[in-house]
């Protein structure tokens, strides 16, 4: 099975990161030569201010633009430019590893899967953090939610999807979630989450953002019953350009 995958790579004003997340990608995509597939590298620069594309350029990348701040919107606009069978979402702040990449190869070839994501594991130590991820990684894999950061589908299949919700700012990889596992049904398919090589991402919002800040979002939101996921101020903490 010959196959073309199409990595994407959103990116806002992540001129500190890109390079060497392109570089890490491209590293560990030997994954998918060894399967006999091709694969093209598409970054989406989402209005950056900084230098992002520049450098996305020079490291060999295809970069698009998209005018409006938007992750979801950033992710569609990535894939509209892709030509591969399969997509691979990746965050700019997001490593994967060549044994994560060789696992999705297998989950391709199995042909069981219409879709699937990673557990994550923070480049950097905080405790609270750190149980956040694991409480979230036992839900992912248990109701196969998957991580924004690491997304791989069917291309055909998110086209048909219509791609991520455009009304909201943030939680829009579990809304495409849902709607994923309701069309794998119907084609007697699965998701997966794969878990052996977790993907390494960045714990930068903890650098960048207190206790309180989180805190008050999460408080907002389900106060709002998810209202604030609909308005990119109240999503500031992906949204300010806080790097």
């Amino acid at each position: 099975m010959e196959l073309k995958i199409s990595v994407v790579v959103p990116a806002f004003n992540e001129e500190k990161l890109i390079a060497a997340t392109l570089a890490r990608i491209q590293s560990a995509a030997a994954a998918f030569t060894r399967a006999g597939w091709t694969s093209e590298l598409i970054v989406c620069d989402n209005n950056s201010t900084d230098r992002t594309a520049e450098i996305a350029r020079a490291a060999g990348a295809t970069v698009v633009f998209e005018p409006v701040n938007q992750i979801g919107r950033a992710r569609n606009t990535g894939a509209a430019a892709a030509t591969g069978d399969w997509l691979l979402f990746v965050d700019a702040d997001s490593h994967p590893s060549p044994e994560l990449l060789a696992d999705v190869v297998t989950a391709i070839q199995s042909r069981r899967y219409l879709a699937g994501g990673s557990t994550v594991r923070l480049d950097d130590s905080y405790f609270v953090a750190g149980l956040v991820v694991r409480f979230w990684n036992g839900i992912s894999r248990s109701a196969k939610l998957m991580a924004g950061s690491f997304i791989f589908c069917e291309t055909a299949a998110f086209r048909e999807l219509g791609g991520f919700n455009l009304q909201l700012y943030a939680s829009e990889e579990i809304e495409l979630s849902q709607r994923f596992k309701r069309l794998a049904r119907q084609r007697r398919q699965r998701l997966v989450i794969l878990h052996r090589h977790p993907l390494v991402t960045s714990a930068r919002k903890m650098h960048l953002y207190g206790h309180r800040e989180h805190l008050r979002f999460i408080a907002r939101t389900l106060l709002a019953r998810g209202g604030t996921l609909n308005n990119a101020k109240d999503c500031n903490i992906w949204y300010d350009g806080r790097r």
